[in-house]
């Protein structure tokens, strides 16, 4: 137990020196063909999205989007501490050494994000599978989606924006963050992050790993089935704590 809670500290240290600047400010509109994922060729690593177990906000039921507020506080709930343990040993349970070499954490620098990839960190090294750079990478590009005026207000206003996300991906209504935005941000993400690990120069793919948000990952889901951004809603919904890989699509479905 001594060890566990030595390594789950360590985590949380040295993981707050990883973060990475977005190149472009995430409340920005984005009104262009963004997913720069359409044209490419297949990835070379796979992707999984892991939404953070149940947070102090969820329990609240309000909306935490500003990083000066959701970066310290509306971490896990004691609920939340568990379903990531459980979504952790699940990931581990599935892990094939003969066909990976390891696996990569990218996480959201909000608490709560941070607190659900720690223990997935330390479930991974508890059974002896490679990290990447032996720690979480924090990435903001992952936090989640900026809601503007409701930001700390009550989570039914979500329905608010998501009526027009669905007319417009390029609405900023109530100063949100748009859905063109997020696939802007994210879509980059996947590319660096392509970067990144092949010049690692491992002769097996990485395991890759997106710990984020709801919106955030709702939307990742549209990139990587290559649909219009306005459908996040109608996509198969992430639960707290839900492990759902990302498998990049063939072909164009809706054009952006």
């Amino acid at each position: 137990m001594i060890k566990y809670c030595f390594l789950l500290f360590f985590w949380i240290i040295a993981s707050t020196a990883m973060v990475q600047e977005p190149p472009m400010n995430p409340k920005n509109n984005v009104d262009v063909n963004v997913n720069k994922l359409l044209e490419i060729p297949p990835l070379s690593q796979s992707y999984y999205a892991l939404r953070h177990g149940q947070s102090l906000a969820n329990v609240a039921k309000i909306i935490s989007s500003d990083p000066s507020i959701s970066t310290v506080e509306h971490g896990l709930s004691d609920v939340g501490k568990g379903q990531a343990t459980d979504a952790a040993e699940l990931f581990v349970s599935m892990y094939c050494p003969k066909t990976y070499c390891g696996v990569a954490i990218f996480s959201s620098d909000f608490l709560r994000a941070r607190e659900t990839a720690n223990f997935m960190a330390v479930a991974l090294t508890k059974a002896n599978i490679p990290l990447y750079r032996d720690e979480v990478v924090l990435d903001l590009r992952l936090r989640e989606r900026y809601f503007g005026d409701w930001n700390g207000d009550s989570d039914e206003h979500y329905h608010d924006v998501w009526k027009y996300d669905a007319d417009d991906a390029t609405h900023t209504k109530f100063g949100v963050e748009s859905v063109n935005s997020v696939i802007d941000r994210t879509t980059q993400l996947v590319l660096d992050v392509e970067d990144q690990l092949k010049k690692s120069k491992t002769a097996k793919p990485w395991k890759c790993m997106f710990v984020a948000h709801g919106d955030v990952l709702q939307i990742m889901q549209t990139v990587f089935q290559k649909v219009d951004g306005r459908v996040h809603r109608s996509l198969e919904h992430l639960g707290t704590a839900t492990i759902r890989e990302l498998k990049l699509a063939h072909s164009k479905g809706d054009k952006f």
